[in-house]
């Protein structure tokens, strides 16, 4: 009985890191959102929505720990459970950024913005937003292929954050639009950190699925991972 009580632990575990998963891409969707509605109310309500994510990163953290304490996880039950914790850290860390990008959002509501940028952002979201739904989808159906894909995925990410230092020197002869303008380049990097996590949460899935961590992104180390077994 003890034994099924576990595997029913480790299942409601799962269930609520990829309920994190939802709540953090829902979170940068609408963070991004206010940089185009400037609705402060929308803004203000991302801020406060991080206290229920940090809340579930407790109670995720602590039951796995305690899981770990008054179970005996096999290696594989164990390389679950640190699946877990990495995820879960990574996926509360997607909801800071979120939070990141609402603030700077009511910071510069009353600054003029640039079309252009603001397209750029919302690209930039309109790409990281679904490499969390992969990286979610690839520890919930164990697919190696899914967690590979996402460096491919992550690459336009960075061509965008650096795009946008160009687009924001353009600006240069309006000074209160480049304010905001350099703002904007903060923001850039908060979705491009979304995008690391998810990445991040891959590898972490690719070591469950093999049993070897490898860094997809470590190129003097090219990735060619198996499913272990």
């Amino acid at each position: 009985m003890p034994r099924v009580h576990f595997h029913e632990d480790l299942e409601a575990l799962e269930l609520d890191v990829l309920g994190m998963g939802e709540l953090a891409e829902r979170a940068v969707e609408r963070a991004v959102g206010t940089l185009v509605s400037r609705d402060e109310a929308e803004a203000a309500a991302v801020i406060a929505g991080d206290d229920e994510v940090d809340e579930r990163y407790m109670s995720i953290e602590e039951r796995t720990f305690q899981v770990m304490a008054l179970q005996t996880p096999v290696a594989s039950d164990l390389r679950l459970l640190s699946v877990v914790l990495h995820s879960n850290l990574h996926l509360e860390r997607i909801g800071d950024m979120a939070v990141n990008i609402a603030k700077i959002s009511s910071s510069v509501r009353d600054l003029p913005p640039s079309g252009v940028i603001l397209a750029h952002i919302q690209e930039m979201s309109d790409v990281v937003r679904p490499m969390i739904r992969t990286a979610m989808e690839a520890f919930r159906l164990r697919d190696l292929n899914l967690c590979l894909r996402l460096p491919e995925m992550d690459d336009p990410v960075d061509r965008l954050n650096i795009g946008m230092y160009q687009e924001v020197a353009a600006l240069a002869s309006d000074p209160e639009t480049l304010n905001w303008g350099l703002r904007m380049l903060l923001v850039a990097r908060q979705l491009e950190r979304v995008g690391d996590h998810a990445v991040d949460i891959g590898e972490q899935v690719g070591f469950l699925l093999t049993g070897e961590f490898r860094e997809f992104t470590d190129a003097s180390h090219p990735v060619h991972l198996a499913p272990d077994g």
